[in-house]
């Protein structure tokens, strides 16, 4: 018997044809695959960024107490080690050997002045003042004084006496030096003058002159060698510069 057009279809059949058109729909396909897990990457990617920026922040009170990070360990990090970080430092130059004295070793020297001056007697002149300071310190020589018998820039040596305007006057603290190229007189040069030999400076003039006050001078040139401090260098550059 032949079914009207309006006839339904059986269940079964209709049933199936539903299914299939419903898994036919909802299925994305390669391409929708590959933009779900395009769309997935984004999300949590958003969601991790949202966790970061809303994740609690240290207050300026706890970077306070924790204070600032440790400094490296590391001795090549920390650099030159300053003064003040307590590391031992070479010794000062006050440490080291100040070398030869350049004077008598005293803060003052007394001096005789006598002659043309305003107040002759004993002065005090410091350690390196010359005859013009003793001079000074007598008050100064007079008005017709003859200072042309004095050396003004002579070195002031302690405990002699310097005569000013005296005619004839002779002493030897005021002898004048030795002309240049001159042998230096080894009974009347002053301390000064003996320096200008070779090799020889304060210290070793110094016991020249001591040498001589405790043997009544020098009697032979020899006795050169019997100053301490003068070796057979010293001696043979200056044997033929002095004389008695």
């Amino acid at each position: 018997m032949a079914r009207s057009a309006g006839a339904s279809a059986p269940p079964g059949r209709h049933r199936g044809a539903t299914a299939s058109d419903s898994r036919v729909r909802w299925d994305p396909g390669r391409p929708g695959a590959a933009a779900l897990c395009v769309v997935a990457v984004l999300a949590a990617l958003l969601a991790a960024g949202i966790t970061w920026w809303s994740r609690p922040q240290p207050s300026s009170a706890d970077q306070a107490v924790l204070g600032p990070p440790a400094a490296a360990t590391d001795p090549a990090a920390d650099g030159p080690v300053s003064p003040e970080d307590g590391a031992e430092q070479p010794s000062s130059t006050a440490d080291l050997d100040p070398g030869p004295a350049t004077g008598s070793g005293r803060d003052e020297l007394v001096v005789s002045v006598i002659g043309q001056v305003h107040q002759p007697g004993l002065v005090t002149v410091a350690d390196g003042a010359r005859v013009a300071d003793a001079i000074t310190a007598a008050g100064g020589a007079l008005p017709d004084a003859d200072l042309s018998t004095v050396n003004l820039a002579r070195l002031v040596v302690d405990g002699e006496q310097i005569a000013v305007g005296i005619p004839g006057s002779s002493l030897p603290g005021d002898a004048d030096p030795p002309s240049q190229g001159g042998p230096v007189n080894l009974n009347t040069a002053t301390q000064a003058e003996l320096e200008e030999l070779p090799g020889i400076g304060p210290v070793l003039a110094q016991r020249m002159v001591e040498y001589r006050e405790d043997n009544a001078g020098f009697t032979a040139i020899e006795q050169l060698r019997e100053v301490s401090g003068i070796g057979p260098a010293v001696y043979e550059d200056i044997v033929d510069l002095v004389t008695l």
